[in-house]
């Protein structure tokens, strides 16, 4: 299967926001777009963070019912958002995307060029969209990897990103030899933008 890039499947057209936006004007924007986050650009569309719908809401959890709060006082973005933000570059593999958005916790990536100015949006739905497979084909193929290590495994995808649970007996029990490195080989399957492991048995009280 050929390697596809993230210039291939990102968004181009792309919500943005700049430091000085009240936080309320985003909220709106949140709404309006049905997004969760947007990137936070400078003059010169470089992306200087990013903002999202939590951030807004508990940034501005004190205000929203107050009117004696001064314009002046009134959270804006900078005060709201993440910085620096998790980006990607075009030719990066949209592999090696996913296992980005895995590691950082985060659902879509700001695409930008070697100045740091914004080109696109990659998300976790566009990179699901390169491999065509649904959750159900990519479960199917899961499974069918994991066989090998016994009974006890549950498997669950959604938008491609797997976790890999215990079930029934093996609850709570150490993890076989070598399952490890079988799960983590769970990156190969095409369609997969993430990989969780929830087998690791719970640590006694002290």
């Amino acid at each position: 299967m050929r390697e596809h890039t993230v210039g291939e499947v990102m968004t181009r057209t792309v919500v943005t926001t700049t430091p000085g936006t009240p936080a309320q004007e985003v909220a709106l924007l949140f709404g309006l777009h049905r997004i969760g986050a947007v990137p936070v650009l400078d003059d010169e569309d470089r992306v200087v963070g990013v903002v999202s719908r939590t951030d807004v809401e508990q940034g501005t959890a004190g205000y929203v019912s107050r009117t004696d709060v001064a314009e002046d006082f009134r959270p804006v973005v900078r005060d709201l958002m993440t910085s620096p933000a998790v980006t990607v570059h075009p030719e990066q593999r949209v592999k090696d995307a996913a296992r980005v958005m895995e590691r950082r916790g985060v659902d879509r990536l700001p695409v930008v060029d070697p100045e740091d100015r914004l080109i696109g949006l990659a998300t976790r739905r566009d990179l699901l969209r390169v491999f065509l497979r649904t959750d159900e084909e990519v479960r199917a193929e899961v499974q069918e990897r994991l066989r090998r290590a016994g009974e006890g495994l549950a498997v669950s995808v959604r938008e491609g990103l797997v976790t890999v649970s215990a079930t029934g007996a093996g609850s709570g029990a150490a993890p076989p030899d070598g399952l490890a490195g079988l799960v983590a080989s769970l990156w190969g399957v095409d369609g997969v933008t993430g990989v969780v492991s929830a087998l690791d048995p719970p640590r006694p009280s002290p």
